[in-house]
């Protein structure tokens, strides 16, 4: 039986390697277990994946008693441990040096300087006069971000010299926080800061294939300042842009060294054409793959542990979509939520594919300065992106979440 091991991420990705006929170990952290990993593991290893010196005696135990052939993730803090594990066994997929390219966002941005890829000037910085500094060369805005964080985390829009004191005091005062939404794997530590991009932005959903990358879809991408508030698929892109922007993906994802799996790019379509915001080597986050799946019918998270062992056709370059997707999030006003209206309703629609709370009655709202502060999201369908993103809005704006002032303890 052909064996693949699974680390971290979700127990729907092990059910659907099992659906598949596939032997399934998964390798878990202790802190994310869930029963349904259990449920659906051939066989369960905990430890703690992010500490190398725990996780390779494990796994070199695991690999000469199963034998596994093939390594997959689709949670980003476990990308770095799977190119290691690749590369310990010489096993196909992304290696490590690869993995590290899309996790660190400086060395990204510098590796794509040294290739005819088009990118944003970028440096490390360490204090307000860096930002300063840079800012004078570039001009201003500029976008300060933590070098290898997640959900919008620190992310802070300069818009002048006057702004780099506060923005640098805010940004760093979140290094070394341990209350952090998933702040054990996503340290904040290091920053960097590099030229504002201009235009509309879109994430772009692939997978490649021995490098071939398959362009599966183009997403509508809507934003509070830097916080992700909604998202459309197919994205209405006239056939040249569309072309353009498939082509410099394709580009990127060569010159990055990626050759088989998922990727994550975003993007902007600027004044001089399309470019990386970041990218990433594993699914979308955002429930954008339950879009892919509503508008394509192509279920790229079975794709991520099918098509290793070839028991999935190869993507054509362009798939057609069937009909439109699209999500909206949405955020209470800060306080402890009484009560939450609306929900039956929007659950009884037609066009409504899932609603999902991320708080519930008792817990505390907080102001959204980042992806993880926000209140719920709706994902619905329609006809085409226009119809499929104006249900959805109108389906979010059913849910009317009541708070109240948290009192004092």
């Amino acid at each position: 039986m052909e064996t693949i091991l699974v680390v971290g991420g979700r127990p729907e990705t092990l059910a659907k390697a099992k659906a598949l006929g596939l032997r399934v170990l998964s390798l878990q952290h202790k802190d994310r277990l869930l029963p349904a990993h259990v449920a659906s593991s051939d066989a369960l290893f905990l430890v703690d994946y992010t500490d190398w010196s725990l996780t390779r005696p494990l796994v070199e135990a695991v690999h000469r008693v199963y034998g596994f052939t093939h390594v997959v993730s689709l949670a980003e803090q476990c990308m770095e441990v799977v190119g290691r594990i690749n590369d310990l066994f010489g096993l196909p997929g992304t290696s490590e040096a690869v993995s590290m390219l899309f996790k660190d966002k400086l060395a990204m941005r510098e590796h794509l300087a040294r290739t005819d890829v088009p990118t944003a000037a970028a440096a490390s910085v360490q204090d307000a006069e860096g930002i300063r500094a840079f800012g004078a060369a570039h001009g201003f805005p500029v976008v300060l971000k933590p070098i290898g964080n997640t959900a919008s985390r620190g992310v802070r829009i300069v818009a002048s010299a006057a702004e780099a004191e506060e923005a640098w005091a805010e940004a760093n005062g979140l290094a070394g926080r341990e209350d952090l939404v998933l702040g054990q794997f996503f340290p904040v530590d290091r920053f960097l800061v590099e030229e504002y991009l201009d235009g509309p932005e879109y994430s772009v959903e692939s997978f490649s294939f021995d490098g071939r990358h398959s362009i599966v879809a183009i997403t509508e991408k809507y934003t509070w300042g830097v916080v992700e508030a909604a998202h459309a698929l197919p994205a209405r892109l006239s056939a040249d842009s569309e072309r353009e922007v498939a082509a410099y993906v394709r580009s990127f994802l060569t010159a990055m060294g990626l050759r088989d799996g998922l990727a994550h790019t975003e993007i902007k379509i600027t004044a001089k054409g399309p470019r990386v915001i970041e990218s990433h080597n594993r699914i979308a986050g955002e429930r954008i793959p339950d879009l892919v799946v509503s508008a394509y019918e192509i279920d790229l998270e079975q794709y991520s542990v099918g098509s290793p062992f070839g028991l999935l056709p190869e993507l054509p370059d362009r798939p057609r979509a069937l009909r439109g997707a699209a999500t909206r999030f949405f955020a209470a006003d800060p306080g402890e939520i009484v009560a939450i209206h609306g929900a039956d309703e929007v659950r009884a629609h037609e066009a409504t594919v899932d609603l999902e709370f991320f708080l519930g009655v008792g817990d505390t709202a907080v102001p959204v300065v980042e992806n993880f502060d926000r209140t719920g999201q709706v994902l619905a369908r329609g006809a085409d992106t226009a119809e499929a993103a104006d249900v959805c809005d109108r389906l979010a704006e059913k849910i009317r979440v009541e708070t109240v002032p948290r009192r004092a303890s």
